[in-house]
């Protein structure tokens, strides 16, 4: 008869994925981990497997949260102009709350990980793909109810906006101020007048 889990496997892959998010997959051990999630080492192994299959649950967890966090962030916003900014603004904004470690953990994983992991290169990949795709959605939103130009390529510009989120969220690990950051921001959104 197998024990009942002491603890909430969401609870604890979410304190994973925010530890792997603010040290990166090689300076994270398994003690800290252990020390970070609050439970044993075994319970670690037996829930989640080793520590590179507890990074793959964790990115696999960080996705869903992007998800989760822009689906709403989009569903608030009136204009498909202004849910882009909207996005944009987040990203900016959650450097400062400090809630959240800065930068992105798929950004992170791919810089420190994708030419040594072909899995976690998969993964990161279909995450900017996945970000790529709704950016596209929104565009094509965007023309059909007339906001944006109809000359403007939905695809290319997708593939824009998302090489300029992930410059977004490697400069805002930097010194650059609020106000510089929002400068940025608003000539590379001037793309979609």
């Amino acid at each position: 008869m197998s024990r009942n889990r002491e603890f909430d496997e969401k609870v604890v892959l979410r304190k994973a994925m925010e530890l792997f998010w603010k040290q990166g997959y090689e300076k994270t051990s398994m003690q800290d981990l252990v020390d970070y999630m609050g439970i044993h080492r075994r319970s670690i192994y037996d829930t989640f497997g080793d520590k590179r299959s507890l990074f793959l649950a964790s990115l696999t967890f960080y996705e869903t949260f992007v998800i989760e966090t822009f689906t709403g962030i989009i569903s608030n916003s009136t204009t498909v102009k202004k849910a882009i900014r909207d996005v944009f603004n987040y990203v900016i904004q959650s450097a400062e709350l400090d809630v959240y470690p800065t930068g992105c953990l798929s950004v992170n994983a791919a810089v420190e990980l994708s030419l040594l992991d072909q899995d976690i290169k998969r993964i990161v990949t279909k995450m900017f793909k996945d970000t790529e795709v709704m950016f596209e959605q929104m565009l094509k939103e965007g023309r059909k109810k007339g906001e944006l130009n109809e000359e403007l390529n939905p695809q290319i510009t997708a593939q824009f906006l998302h090489n300029n989120l992930v410059g977004l969220r490697v400069i805002v690990k930097t010194n650059y101020s609020k106000e510089e950051l929002e400068s940025i921001l608003d000539l590379m959104l001037k793309v979609l007048d």
